[in-house]
């Protein structure tokens, strides 16, 4: 990659410089981050990605080009990682006249408070400059920030990128409270008690389950954090508490909806009506509101005449021990698949590392224009271009969201993996599964290996989810023999 070297003496004016440049240059942190999916990754609006493209920095390191954080890259050092347009021998960003508002703010930081409900801004102690600047000296700095912050123009580029405002740091100094970005934000939330869903709250999520008492061998995909987080690269997520029971909603264009029931020790009757008196006051009398897999047993304890339901995609339950062995008849083609891939290669299995998020990138993409080539309707395209944000985003944040995986090697090529999370103690979920489909046999050999080290973990059951409403997704789950196909259902409420 060549990234055209910024002139110092043309530096961006859009904020105030505090830092004094050469002080910068020989600072060790900035840039550089311990973890490849690190949340203080600078994050880039869509404008800025095009800025830091033409200025060098490849596409592929913007999962998604209507605005994101950006992809890090192994430190040549082999200790820790720098973002793309960083320069380690110069100690220059390679991109500064057009580096974006996240990185011209720092070492100010825009982040809510603790309770989720206001914006603040602060100064972030990581910066050893500051720490040994007068306090008087960052308060009237900030004061100069501040002043740019409430310009309409940054108000609204705010507004439009939400995630320019980091979740709560315990070590980042508050200055001041925003009061005006916090109010225009607000018309942005359909109620103020909503929280974006964040890696952070996989813990509040689990406690929720707990109060709830959902989790039973048949209980489906979507009752896990994993699930539901993955897909914050797609639609906004959003959670609220009330009276100790946990509300999740998404937003997509038509609206909002809840991807799954009220969780909490109450009644369940009374949670659902709650939350479609919330919908009606957010999204009107739009059939888009709905809860998503409401469970049989859920089903049966509704009382009320309002809410109706009508049939979801159901998760495909296996059991662990059938598809680890695959023998006898049932699993005849299965097994001969299985045994060609090992005949004609060499696979190798190992536990996922961040050092492998390019290759399954890579990979991702080969195997999506596999699919394509086999002729995809239009949803089955709409599927994969979706799904590749949601994969970035588990290669980026799987250890923060309770989700392991394994690559597949061939000549020291990936070419297949897959990732999953404990649903219950005895219930393996696969989340993700990739392979190659130019190498026969190796899907089925990558899904039964997956089987196994489950099985020797203690799984005595397989969620393989849904199908997804495509047949050949449903041919070739069924084909495996499901123990159950498990009855979920979608609510709706009669408008009133």
């Amino acid at each position: 990659m060549v990234l055209h070297t910024a002139d110092s003496k043309r530096m961006t004016k859009a904020l105030p410089q505090f830092v004094p440049g050469a002080t910068c240059s020989r600072c060790d942190v900035c840039c550089r981050f311990p973890e490849a999916d690190s949340f203080l990754r600078p994050y880039f609006t869509r404008r800025e990605i095009t800025e830091a493209v033409a200025q060098g920095v490849p596409h592929s390191y913007f999962p998604n080009k209507s605005g994101s954080q950006i992809n890090l890259v192994k430190s040549p050092s082999g200790e820790g990682y720098l973002c793309p347009a960083f320069d380690a021998p110069s100690g220059r960003c390679g991109i500064y006249e057009h580096r974006p508002l996240d990185c011209q703010l720092y070492p100010l930081a825009l982040m809510w408070d603790q309770s989720g409900q206001e914006v603040l801004l602060g100064w972030d102690t990581k910066c050893p400059f500051m720490r040994d600047e007068p306090s008087r000296s960052i308060q009237t700095y900030a004061q100069q920030v501040e002043a740019v912050l409430r310009s309409d123009a940054m108000i609204e580029q705010l507004a439009a990128h939400p995630r320019l405002i980091g979740p709560f740091q315990d070590d980042v100094i508050v200055l001041n409270r925003l009061p005006h970005l916090t109010a225009r934000l607000a018309q942005q939330r359909a109620d103020l008690r909503l929280r974006p869903l964040t890696a952070s709250d996989a813990s509040a999520f689990a406690a929720a389950l707990e109060r709830a008492h959902v989790l039973h061998p048949d209980t489906p995909a979507a009752f896990a954090f994993p699930f539901h987080y993955m897909w914050t690269s797609v639609l906004s997520y959003w959670w609220m508490e009330v009276d100790d029971t946990w509300f999740l909603f998404a937003k997509s264009p038509d609206g909002w909806f809840m991807p799954l029931p009220p969780l909490g020790p109450g009644s369940l009757d009374q949670a659902m009506q709650l939350a479609f008196t919330l919908m009606r006051q957010w999204n009107g009398p739009s059939p888009v509101s709905r809860i998503e897999s409401v469970m049989d047993v859920q089903k049966t304890v509704m009382t009320t005449d309002e809410i109706q339901f009508r049939p979801k995609d159901g998760d495909y339950l296996y059991s662990a021990a059938a598809l680890a062995a695959l023998a006898g008849d049932p699993y005849k083609s299965h097994r001969a698949l299985c045994n060609r891939a090992a005949r004609e290669h060499v696979i190798t299995s190992e536990p996922y590392r961040a050092s492998d998020q390019a290759d399954c990138a890579l990979l991702y993409r080969r195997w999506a224009e596999q699919k394509c080539q086999d002729h995809q309707d239009r949803l089955g395209q709409l599927l994969l271009e979706d799904a590749e944000l949601a994969h970035q985003l588990v290669f980026r944040e799987h250890d923060q969201i309770g989700v392991s995986g394994r690559v597949m090697r061939v000549n020291n090529k990936v070419v297949a993996y897959t990732f999953g999370y404990w649903l219950t103690p005895a219930t393996w979920c696969v989340l993700l599964e990739v392979a190659d489909r130019s190498v026969p046999g190796l899907a089925q050999w990558v899904f039964r290996e997956t089987c196994r080290i489950a099985e020797a973990q203690g799984a005595v059951w397989i969620n393989a989810m849904d199908d997804s409403g495509l047949p050949g997704l449903r041919a070739a789950k069924l084909a495996y023999h499901p123990t159950a196909v498990l009855t979920t259902w979608i609510a709706t409420r009669t408008a009133t």
